[in-house]
């Protein structure tokens, strides 16, 4: 319209939006995830506008060994900034429901969209911080090991699978975006203009799209769950971690296998073709039992290593472990070519 007003569902939007982000302040922005053998339940850290919350304690006790520095919210500056950032942002929300002009909706998205951008930089600065710092007289030292959680997703470290995800106060701002950028759409269509995107709309419209997509298209290992996961082809329990194997496709689909044998039969019954298949993994035999990528494993076969499925076949990390493994079980190194004859 000339007058450069909006309609009545994007001021209803607004305000909706405005009054949904001060439930951000009450509720778990992000949250943290981890996955091992010794704790079958999981541990878990929340992460609120203005604190740190879950099994901070126990997380932090756990990264005393391997020298990551202790978690505590008085550290993060962030937190003192945060709860005022999103009332700021409320507010802005209401009042551009109540001016009701193009303009200030049209501003209130870059603004909300370069948040979010610098949000998530930050974020990532925090995480490469705490997974890079490391105390050089740890108890546990692994070379050339970084212990960064994913910003978004899965990712393998030592025998934890830590996941990192949005809680809901994460949705909440998802949706609050969303609605935005619905609003933004909706005014610049009632100005009768060409169906085309507008130069000044392309960065921010591209950043949404990045965003989801990474969220959509993982193509990370997953954690095995010991006694949860079952075989995808023999559908029994997996139940020793010094077996297990995955298969992750582009479209970040994961298959998990309790044995060789058995990744070898489902790849043998071409339910999926190369194609699709972004990477193969298999457990390391030894501790801590992380998921290698096929390209990098030593195989060993031996009758002795009785795995759940007869496959008998382990893989290693270092050809180095491969020998030292030979005293106790006796055998021959085989290459994945082989196994897939």
């Amino acid at each position: 319209m000339k007058n450069g007003t909006v309609s009545h569902i994007t001021r209803i939007m607004l305000f909706v939006c405005g009054l949904g982000l001060l439930a951000v302040l009450v509720t778990p922005i992000w949250r943290i995830d981890l996955q091992a053998p010794q704790y079958p339940e999981g541990l878990r850290m929340f992460i609120y506008a203005n604190k740190l919350a879950g099994d901070v304690n126990i997380i932090n006790g756990l990264n005393h060994y391997i020298g990551m520095k202790t978690l505590h919210t008085d550290d993060f500056f962030e937190f003192k900034l945060l709860p005022g950032l999103i009332v700021a942002f409320s507010v802005l929300f209401i009042l551009a429901g109540i001016v009701a002009k193009k303009k200030w909706t049209y501003m209130l998205f870059f603004l909300f969209v370069a948040f979010g951008v610098l949000a998530m930089v930050d974020f990532w600065r925090w995480e490469y911080d705490y997974g890079h710092n490391l105390d050089p007289s740890a108890a546990i030292i692994v070379p050339g090991m970084a212990y960064q959680p994913p910003l978004i997703g899965f990712k393998q470290l030592l025998n934890f699978g830590a996941y990192s995800t949005p809680a809901i106060g994460g949705w909440i701002f998802v949706i609050v975006g969303a609605l935005l950028l619905g609003c933004v759409i909706l005014e610049w269509r009632r100005e009768g203009k060409p169906k085309v995107l507008k130069p000044e709309l392309a960065p921010a419209l591209l950043f949404v799209a990045v965003l989801m997509s990474v969220g959509g298209c993982n193509t990370d290992p997953q954690a095995i769950r010991l006694g949860k996961d079952n075989c995808d082809f023999c559908k029994m329990a997996i139940s020793d971690a010094r077996f297990g194997a995955e298969i992750v496709t582009k479209k970040g689909k994961i298959y998990k296998f309790d044995d060789a044998h058995c990744i070898i039969g489902y790849l043998h019954a071409e339910k999926l073709n190369a194609e699709q298949i972004d990477g193969i993994y298999f457990t390391n035999f030894n501790s801590p039992h992380q998921l290698l990528p096929v390209e990098q494993i030593h195989f060993l076969q031996s009758p002795a290593l009785k795995s759940p499925m007869n496959g008998n076949i382990a893989a290693l990390s270092h050809e180095d472990s491969l020998v030292s493994l030979l005293p106790q079980f006796r055998g021959n190194k085989i290459s994945w070519e082989e196994m897939r004859k």
